[in-house]
């Protein structure tokens, strides 16, 4: 197990097959993927295909990470961060369980990613887009001290907000390119 970060009350760790059928449930709940502009898999192989295929971890470094309960080991959801080529920028994103939500964990979890960003692979700024109903990963992103960037229409056509926070321990270059 390649565990990646630790938070008071969990850990992050790199996708595993045995992740599927646990992948394969959570976006099976309509509530949980709302926002998300994803579509649920059509079986346990869907997402077993899926994480066999995830290569952001090779390929730059980080990427999203199953998100485990310290005690239990249990299966929660994920969090972590994804790098958009097309307009240059990595965000953080988070899906959890309902069983989890209102608890923290999302602000746990985004909390140590944002930190694992700027303090590990120093990134000058991180993002956050959030649908403009989903006022609880607004919430998130405010704690997290992310400031508003801007309203836009996302892919799915619909209402959204991006989020900005810059690195505190390093200067941002206007113009400068992630180069991932």
């Amino acid at each position: 197990m390649n565990i990646i970060l630790e938070t008071e009350r969990c850990y992050l760790r790199e996708f595993i097959l045995e992740d599927a059928q646990d992948f394969y449930k959570l976006n099976l709940d309509p509530e949980v993927i709302q926002y998300t502009g994803d579509v649920p898999f059509t079986s346990i192989e869907e997402a077993e295909e899926f994480i066999r295929n995830y290569n952001p971890y090779q390929k730059y470094g980080f990427g999203r990470w199953a998100v485990c309960d310290t005690k239990t080991d249990d299966f929660l959801g994920f969090c972590g961060l994804k790098y958009h080529k097309n307009v240059d920028f990595v965000e953080v994103g988070y899906r959890f369980y309902k069983t989890y939500w209102n608890k923290g964990f999302a602000t746990e979890t985004a909390k140590a990613c944002v930190d694992f960003a700027f303090d590990s692979i120093k990134l000058p700024v991180m993002y956050c887009q959030v649908k403009k109903e989903n006022l609880a990963s607004i919430r998130v992103a405010e704690k997290l001290g992310f400031v508003f960037e801007k309203n836009y229409i996302d892919e799915e056509q619909d209402d959204a907000v991006l989020f900005k926070k810059d690195n505190p321990n390093i200067l941002y270059q206007k113009g400068r390119e992630l180069s991932l």
